[in-house]
């Protein structure tokens, strides 16, 4: 691959599909089929080329590959700057992946607007995986906040009843949040001369500017994530989201907030992050137990596995601030193994809402009696969100509880009640929507997955499975990048200290 600009053939290759997409002027049912199967194939290519990345990555090096670099805005030295390491290139791979299955899910259930709809899916693509592969801050916060433009279209077009109320609430947020992102770019650039991320990894800046840059990407990647008290917006943006929607909400979007903490809050501003770490510990905490008490209140079920997904970003944030390499590297695991349990999730409740139209737990229950295979699956990813050993659920937040109790035993005690917590509502629902006596009349006839639904679960499933007893595939990847990151923020804080102890 030596010479070929392979992440710039992944990043923008969803939009010679969306090109494509534009250019079928017919609305007729062929031509649907045909836009659908443009998606479809357009993102398999798309997985099936970005694997190119992870067979060539080298897992030995700590720095960035793959790095492709030209003039762009010809002013302050802003340019097209691209690269992965260790940490965000196995996101790349998640959001390839998962877009696939997003395209199947819409299927059947996305009958009006198909064109505009997929061109959406394929822009967001784009734009989700140019976040993960941007080297400069400038690049980087175009794809960041574009990818809010096509979410914002998808929840509030084609959403639910409330779907406008949503979408603006969804945008409002995450774009307030990240205004004093930019104001902090700027101040960053000022200060440092370049716009280059690696640049500014390796510049010092001074231990009072760190502090207010600190909390300016705090506002913006704390929304994203979202944690507490300003994840508000995430149960009504999955209520109303269509069922893909909501996987590539849960399962990509959620993560660009404990991406941004990784690359940017925790390397560049350590000092800050350290003072800070009681306050995200705190915040952390409160998410766990607080939204697992909410959870356990829903009644609509995708409305508590929105509250389930900020549980368990408490456990990632938890982890990054630990600043050890068994809270960081759970965290990075804890969010991959979320996209896939997250989003396999809400696609189970997108099985039974598309023959049922309800989200409602009292409307269903003994489905294991005409819905085997569903059963199975579900059975598996609840246990999986829980954290059953044997599943990549129980490895995310294993590690982050080991790294939080290193750094402070109390946290980790307090949050370890996040597992009990989430056993019970997730057991709950399963008891309620699965098991007992199918004595409703409308549930009589209904029917178990079909082969598109299996094409999307079992992979996930597998998934789930694998990496839950064979982790070494991602910590290969990750532990050299995650070594330079920690090597990085002790060697500041360290020096900070000695020069405290001799004054």
């Amino acid at each position: 691959m030596s010479g070929w600009p392979i992440l710039s053939t992944v990043t923008f290759l969803p939009l010679v599909g969306a090109a494509l997409i534009f250019f079928i002027r017919d609305d007729s049912a062929l031509a649907r089929r045909n836009i659908r199967n443009v998606a479809l194939l357009t993102t398999l290519f798309t997985f099936v080329l970005s694997l190119g990345i992870w067979i060539g990555f080298d897992d030995t090096q700590a720095g960035f590959q793959f790095v492709e670099r030209a003039d762009w805005l010809g002013v302050g030295g802003i340019s097209y700057y691209m690269g992965v390491d260790g940490i965000s290139m196995l996101f790349v791979i998640l959001t390839t992946f998962l877009m696939p299955i997003c395209i199947l899910a819409s299927w059947e259930s996305v009958t009006s607007r198909v064109k505009d709809y997929m061109i959406a899916f394929l822009v967001l693509e784009t734009l989700v995986i140019g976040v993960f592969c941007a080297l400069d801050i400038v690049l980087f916060y175009v794809f960041f906040e574009g990818s809010l433009i096509p979410m914002f279209l998808i929840i509030g077009v084609w959403g639910g009843k409330r779907r406008v109320y949503a979408s603006y609430k969804f945008f409002l947020y995450t774009f307030l949040g990240s205004v004093l992102m930019l104001v902090a770019l700027m101040a960053m650039y000022w200060t440092a001369g370049s716009t280059a991320i690696p640049d500014l990894l390796a510049h010092d800046f001074p231990a009072g500017m760190q502090t207010w840059l600190w909390l300016a990407f705090f506002a913006s990647f704390a929304v994203k994530m979202p944690m507490w008290p300003v994840h508000t917006w995430l149960p009504d943006a999955h209520v109303e989201a269509p069922t893909a929607g909501s996987v590539i909400l849960a399962g990509i979007l959620l993560k660009l907030g404990g991406y941004g903490f990784i690359r940017f809050s925790l390397p560049m501003f350590p000092l800050a992050s350290a003072d800070f770490a009681p306050l995200v510990y705190t915040l952390s905490v409160i998410a766990i137990i607080y939204t697992s008490l909410v959870a356990l209140m829903q009644d609509d079920i995708k409305k508590l596995i929105a509250y389930s997904s900020v549980a368990h970003m408490g456990f990632v944030t938890m982890g990054i601030f630990a600043g050890n390499a068994q809270g960081v590297e759970g965290a990075i695991f804890q969010m991959l193994s979320h996209g896939l349990i997250s989003g396999a999730l809400f696609l189970c409740v997108g099985v039974i809402y598309d023959r049922m139209h309800t989200r409602e737990i009292s409307a269903y229950g003994g489905l294991v009696n005409r819905m085997p295979a569903y059963a199975t699956v579900f059975l598996i990813l609840t246990m999986a969100n829980v954290g059953l050993p044997g599943t990549s659920g129980f490895v995310g937040e294993f590690l982050t509880l080991i790294g939080v109790y290193q750094a402070n035993s109390w946290v980790a005690i307090f949050a370890a009640t996040g597992v009990i917590l989430s056993a019970a509502y997730a057991l709950w629902v399963y008891r309620r929507v699965v098991f007992g006596t199918l004595d409703k009349e409308n549930l009589q006839n209904i029917l178990d997955l079909s082969r598109r639904e299996k094409a999307m679960l079992y992979p996930l499933v597998a998934l789930v499975i694998f990496f839950g007893v064979y982790p070494m595939p991602v910590f290969n990847v990750t532990a050299a990048s995650v070594e330079q990151l920690l090597n990085g923020y002790h060697s500041a804080i360290e020096a900070v200290s000695a020069v405290a102890s001799v004054q």
